[in-house]
């Protein structure tokens, strides 16, 4: 079995929040497969579903972004998965909007949320998904936590969800053909209006 985890914050007030979208991605891969991420275990919310033909744990870890590290080694330990059979999704502001990067190993890159995971499995080999979530206006930037904890504009609404489909669809990819295909295909691809080449 493979752990996808998603990182985000639980409450309504964050749902569609930028920093909510590796929930919006689990919730997603859940509605593709007819799965259900509802129960409470591990300081996380779960759901089991078969992906690309494998077993998967979906899960949307409780703990709030900053201590996603404390659900996500409950569950390695708890369903005995090594953190090389781990995908994590999340978002991040160093990537124009609706460009997505993947990665097999690395730093948290100044996300907290992959710094707590880092730091309470003492692991940085696992495959993780970042979806740019950087607004087309620097503006925006000045302050990153109102723009990460805030919500979406609706301009932005359409390009979340074509986001949303290329990491499901990178997912798979990963899952079904392993993540160097999935980099070769994916990390070539740019943002809507970036000047960006390559990966």
């Amino acid at each position: 079995m493979k752990l996808i985890v998603g990182l985000g914050n639980p409450g309504l007030e964050y749902a569609l929040s930028p920093h909510n979208l590796g929930f919006m991605a689990v919730d997603r891969l859940a509605e593709g497969c007819g799965a259900k991420v509802a129960k409470k275990e591990a300081q996380s919310l779960t759901g089991k579903a078969t992906l690309a033909g494998q077993a998967v744990l979906l899960a949307k870890p409780q703990t709030y972004m900053n201590l996603s590290g404390a659900a996500v080694a409950r569950l390695l330990a708890r369903y005995s998965i090594e953190p090389e059979e781990m995908v994590v999704l999340f978002d991040d502001l160093d990537l124009p909007l609706g460009m997505i990067r993947i990665r097999r190993q690395g730093t948290a890159g100044g996300h907290n949320g992959m710094k707590s995971i880092i730091g309470a499995i003492q692991a940085d080999e696992f495959i993780r998904v970042r979806m740019g979530i950087q607004p087309d206006s620097n503006s925006a930037l000045e302050e990153a936590t109102p723009y990460l904890l805030g919500k979406f504009r609706r301009r932005e609404l359409g390009a979340v969800s074509d986001l949303l489909d290329q990491t499901v669809d990178a997912v798979h990819m990963i899952l079904r053909e392993g993540p160097r295909k999935a980099m070769n295909r994916f990390n070539r691809r740019v943002a809507a209006g970036s000047k960006e080449k390559g990966g």
